[in-house]
C-alpha cells in the first residue's frame, strides 16, 4: 500500500524529483504547487507526484526514467480515484479509518520532526568537526610491503639466497625462478597488514626490517618461500568521503538520543498496563 512520508519538506522532495528526470523539458519551472491533474474536483501537483517519487522510489528503478513521471502520476491518479469511492461510501467517517488516520499523522509529525530539527542539524561543517576529532591521533595497524619467491623445493629456496647474499638481485631473481603468481612483477606483494598472509609468513615476515631477506626458507601449504621486506608503515586514516556516511548516522543517532531524553524531561509518560511499562522504568524499581 502507498505511504505518505514527510521526512523532507515538500520543496526538497520535489526538487529531487525534478533532479531524477531531468531529461524532460517540461520540468524545467515545476513547482511543487504546479496542477498536472484533476481527477473530478480534486488537482494533483508536482508536490503529489514527488512524494509518490519518495515512496516508489527502487521500483521505478525497474523502468526507464523518461517513463517515471507517467507512472508517478497514473499511481497517484488511482489513488485519488479510490479515495473519492471511499468517501462517497463513508468509510472516511469509521472508526478504524480515523484511528488509523490519527496514527499515520502520528508518524508523519514524528518524521517531520526528525527531518528539520534534528537532521538538519548535522551540516557539513559539523561532519568534518567530527571527523577531525574521531582521527586526530589515529593510528592504524601496520603494514608492510614485501616481495617472495616461491619455489616447491627447500634446497632450490636455500640455493635462492645464497645467490642474494652475494648480490644477485631480489627482483630479477623473483621474475626468473618464481612460480607464484606476482613472480612476473619481481615477487611484489604490495601493501598488507596481518591476518592477510597464512600465519608461517606472516610470522616471518614481521619480523624482517625493510630492505632484510629471510636467511632461511619459509614453508607454508604453497611452497618455500624467500622473502624480502621492502617497507613498513602505518595504516593511513581513512578519507572524510569514506567515513562520512557512517559519522552522519551517529550524529543523527546521538541529536536523536539528546532530544529524546529532553523530551522525556519535558512530558510526562504515564504506562496504565503495567505490563507494557518502559525498561527504563522497570530498571529503576529494580534498583
Amino acid at each position: 500500500m502507498f505511504r505518505i512520508s514527510m521526512r523532507r519538506p515538500v520543496q526538497a522532495v520535489a526538487v529531487s524529483l525534478l533532479a531524477m528526470t531531468l531529461g524532460s523539458a517540461s520540468l524545467s519551472a515545476a513547482e511543487p504547487g504546479d496542477v498536472v491533474a484533476r481527477v473530478g474536483d480534486a488537482e494533483i501537483t508536482e508536490a503529489d507526484i514527488a512524494f509518490a517519487a519518495q515512496d516508489l522510489g527502487q521500483q521505478l528503478q525497474r523502468f526507464p526514467p523518461n517513463q517515471w513521471r507517467a507512472i508517478l502520476l497514473d499511481v497517484v491518479v488511482d489513488m485519488e480515484l479510490l479515495a473519492q469511492a471511499a468517501r462517497q461510501d463513508g468509510l472516511d467517517q469509521d472508526p478504524d479509518f480515523k484511528n488509523q488516520l490519527e496514527f499515520l499523522e502520528l508518524q508523519a509529525l514524528r518524521n517531520a520532526y526528525i527531518s528539520q530539527k534534528i537532521d538538519s542539524l548535522i551540516t557539513d561543517e559539523a561532519l568534518k568537526a567530527a571527523y577531525e576529532a574521531e582521527f586526530k591521533d589515529f593510528e592504524g595497524p601496520e603494514e608492510v610491503n614485501a616481495r617472495h619467491i616461491l619455489v616447491s623445493d627447500k634446497a632450490e629456496a636455500e640455493a635462492l639466497i645464497k645467490e642474494l647474499d652475494g648480490g644477485a638481485d631480489f627482483v630479477e631473481l623473483a621474475k626468473e625462478k618464481s612460480t607464484g603468481p606476482s613472480g612476473p612483477n619481481g615477487g611484489d606483494l604490495g601493501y598488507f597488514g596481518k591476518g592477510q598472509m597464512v600465519k608461517p609468513f606472516e610470522d616471518v615476515v614481521f619480523t624482517l626490517e625493510p630492505g632484510e631477506y629471510t636467511k632461511a626458507p619459509v614453508e607454508t601449504q604453497f611452497g618455500w618461500h624467500v622473502i624480502k621486506l621492502e617497507n613498513k608503515r602505518r595504516q593511513e586514516k581513512p578519507a572524510f568521503e569514506t567515513v562520512a556516511g557512517d559519522l552522519r548516522q551517529r550524529l543523527i543517532r546521538e541529536q536523536y538520543e539528546a532530544k529524546m531524553a529532553e523530551l522525556k524531561d519535558a512530558f510526562t509518560v504515564e504506562v496504565l498496563d503495567d505490563s507494557l511499562e518502559l525498561p527504563s522504568k522497570q530498571g529503576e524499581k529494580t534498583e
